[in-house]
């Protein structure tokens, strides 16, 4: 009998050392003059990094202003009553050396998740972004924020933005017995593709006549088209503020950049003395047990205050040298003979 040989498989891999896998390999020998090495030197390098860090941390200058009112002693007490509208209250603090700049303003919040999944998806995007055809068909996720008692469309509509924060702060230094504001910058403290890509006004101008036919939030004091009447590239669906709080933060407890203080003679901080805050109050928490509090702060280069990440560094590169010394223990110990 004739023996045929068997055809190649069309889909065979070339002869080559590559796809043959015949290429020289190399394998790492992990003894104990490389590891407890290379510990040591992991360790002292997370260390280095870490002190850095904690040092860097520590010379960010952090003030902190409850103003909530949940006590009878403190300034915004009354305020903190539900049924008082147009509330204002004042805080004195004073500041003891020069609190370097550039000043950032945050507000915080306490016990208040934004991240909770319904509430986040509570808006409707294409509305956000400037489609009309929205404006009189609110999505549905936005129920039960998408009309009012009358039917009439709510623009923006959602529980996000009906909810957005609306205190507001001015800031005065006392001179000579006097009050001198402080001017407060307001521009770039959202994200640029925040205001230039994800967010959009209608067109039109007027901006008003986008809204014909809707209502703000049911929370909202004014409308959006009345947000900075001043400002036309912030004012709207645009507005600095507003763009702020629509950015949803991640934890229960968080604070978001309400002002800068760059300008005149504060470029190079807040000078010491005393100073005065005004705050008009008209968010009230204390219905959830949440707090609310003003935050002063600089920053540095590795960004605000964070102890933790230096502490972190620190953790690591300690548990790296101290595994090193173990491990040099157990090796000369228990090491074979023959490793001699």
């Amino acid at each position: 009998m004739v023996k045929h040989e068997q055809e190649e498989s069309p889909n065979r891999p070339d002869n080559t050392a590559f796809t043959q896998q015949r290429l020289p390999a190399w394998q790492p020998i992990l003894s104990a003059g490389i590891v407890i090495p290379g510990f040591v030197l992991i360790g002292l390098a997370f260390i280095g990094v870490g002190v850095g860090l904690f040092i860097t941390s520590r010379d960010v200058q952090v003030l902190e202003l409850d103003y909530t009112g949940a006590v009878a002693t403190d300034p915004c007490y009354k305020c903190s009553d539900p049924s008082i509208k147009d509330c204002k209250c004042t805080m004195e603090f004073h500041l003891d050396t020069l609190f370097r700049g550039p000043v950032f303003i945050y507000y915080g919040l306490t016990n208040y998740f934004q991240n909770q999944r319904k509430y986040g998806i509570s808006k409707d995007d294409n509305q956000l972004y400037g489609d009309l055809d929205t404006f009189k068909s609110p999505a549905s996720e936005c129920s039960p924020y998408d009309y009012d008692s009358k039917s009439k469309p709510i623009v923006p509509c959602g529980a996000l933005a009906n909810s957005m924060f609306n205190d507001t702060f001015k800031l005065y230094r006392m001179v000579n017995g006097s009050k001198k504001e402080v001017p407060l910058n307001g521009k770039g403290i959202a994200w640029w593709t925040d205001q230039n890509v994800k967010y959009r006004n209608p067109s039109g101008t007027p901006l008003i006549n986008a809204f014909n036919g809707t209502v703000k939030p049911i929370n909202w004091p004014k409308a959006a088209y009345e947000l900075d009447t001043t400002d036309v590239y912030n004012n709207g669906f645009i507005n600095q503020d507003f763009l702020v709080w629509m950015r949803r933060a991640a934890l229960p407890d968080f604070r978001k950049l309400y002002r800068r203080i760059t300008k005149d003679e504060y470029q190079a901080g807040l000078p010491a003395g005393n100073y005065s805050l005004e705050i008009s109050y008209n968010y009230h928490v204390l219905s959830f047990k949440g707090k609310k509090k003003l935050v002063l702060s600089n920053v540095s280069w590795m960004g605000g205050k964070n102890d933790f990440l230096g502490i972190a560094y620190l953790v690591v590169g300690s548990l790296c040298v101290f595994m090193s010394i173990v491990m040099l223990i157990v090796y000369a110990k228990f090491k074979f003979p023959e490793e001699d």
